[in-house]
């Protein structure tokens, strides 16, 4: 009996093995060439299409080399779970990703409409460089760019072990999308990079960033509006702006941000830590932002550890502002365990709106300290809340 089970058992396994290859579809077998020179976006796509239509699991493979990509496009849905596992790099072209239909912001590698995602490993170089300097030289007629990968309208997805860097625009962008863990990323651009956002999440629930190391010419992550459940953890920032919500009420008609919480993040010489911005005017919006949870930070060097702006207005942008009232109602928001230095001296700021002051503010085990250990301060207007614990600063609300 026991080699009868023997050899049974191993046929099972061949026949697994047999499985498995025939739903792994190599883009090299699709004509892709890992020179860095020939274009792969019609690989990728034909692999893509073949995977997409298998009823087992599938996998597209991008091997070891690198991969010129002018733009690529996953879409579903798709027959089963779908894996993209990258070996290998896949590099922008040098020059302009370009931008949408309508010359506005574009997107280089998207995935729209696939439920049971997962994208697995590799390098993303977005070849930034260009676009950059273009839009330092002020010249008319820079596009906006594009970013590096977007996923679209899906559920039940994994991003993990993923490196982007150089991006022309955000890095990752995850929107309208349910239950999307994104973990151990790394995200590089340099500090003078224009609004290279290292993760901006909007419209989306359910979503989990942990283990990400991010270096970028803005926010680290950034928060949009309808954004809902989000857990942010062990993430570390700099250089950058910080983690961010918002900003949220430019538009009329935005949603609000709730039930999000950021644990245990690492800020090292980053323009801010912990911020909420909304635009100073009256736009008669209905976004709202609730149920924050800051827990467990360490601040090196950061300009504003902790601050609620909710007189953002950058360059006017033509709407009347400054000198107008924020429509964004701030509530609920915690800070415990915020350490570290500060390099100004107000450390703590909540600039709130007047028409709309900022309630239920938490301040628990603060400390912050400024020039290498002097006392720090910390301002409020319009905020009301509580205090608790050890506070360096003494708290203003």
């Amino acid at each position: 009996m026991a080699p009868c089970i023997v050899s049974c058992v191993v046929l099972m396994l061949l026949c697994c093995m047999r499985l498995s290859a025939a739903a792994v579809y190599n883009v090299g077998s699709f004509g892709a060439r890992p020179d860095g020179r020939t274009d792969a976006s019609e690989a990728l796509a034909a692999a893509w299409s073949v995977a997409c239509r298998s009823t087992e699991p599938a996998t597209v493979l991008v091997p070891n080399g690198q991969f010129l990509v002018s733009h690529a496009a996953f879409a579903g849905p798709c027959s089963g779970r779908m894996t993209v596992q990258i070996d290998g790099t896949l590099v922008a072209p040098s020059g302009y990703t370009g931008g949408g239909s309508s010359g506005g912001e574009g997107e280089w590698i998207v995935f729209d409409h696939v439920d049971g995602l997962t994208v697995s490993g590799g390098t993303l170089d977005g070849s930034g460089e260009s676009l950059w300097a273009c839009k330092a030289a002020g010249h008319d007629g820079c596009p906006d760019g594009a970013t590096s990968m977007k996923v679209l309208n899906s559920r039940d997805v994994m991003i993990s072990g993923v490196k982007s860097v150089n991006s022309e625009l955000y890095h990752v962008v995850i929107d309208g999308c349910e239950g999307v863990t994104v973990q151990d990323s790394r995200i590089v651009a340099p500090e003078s990079s224009p609004n290279t956002d290292g993760i901006h999440v909007q419209s989306s629930s359910a979503v989990t960033i942990t283990g990400a190391s991010i270096q970028t010419g803005d926010d680290c992550i950034s928060v949009g509006p309808g954004t809902s459940n989000l857990r942010v953890e062990h993430v570390s920032c700099g250089p950058g702006h910080g983690i961010s919500i918002g900003s949220l009420g430019k538009e009329s008609e935005e949603r609000g941000v709730e039930n999000v919480t950021v644990s245990g993040a690492t800020f090292v010489g980053t323009e801010n830590g912990l911020r909420i911005k909304t635009w100073g005017r009256a736009a008669r919006s209905s976004a709202y932002v609730r149920g924050v949870v800051f827990e467990h930070a360490l601040m090196r060097d950061v300009s504003n550890p902790i601050i609620i702006d909710q007189n953002y207005c950058p360059n006017d942008g033509g709407h009347g502002c400054p000198h107008q009232s924020s429509d964004v109602q701030i509530s609920g928001v915690t800070y415990t365990d915020i350490q570290g230095s500060s390099a100004s001296q107000v450390a703590v700021k909540f600039d709130c709106s007047a028409s709309k002051p900022c309630s239920g503010l938490g301040l628990q085990d603060i400390k912050l300290t400024f020039d290498g250990g002097k006392p720090t301060e910390a301002t409020c207007q319009h905020a009301d809340g509580t205090a608790s614990g050890v506070l360096v600063p003494p708290s203003c609300l």
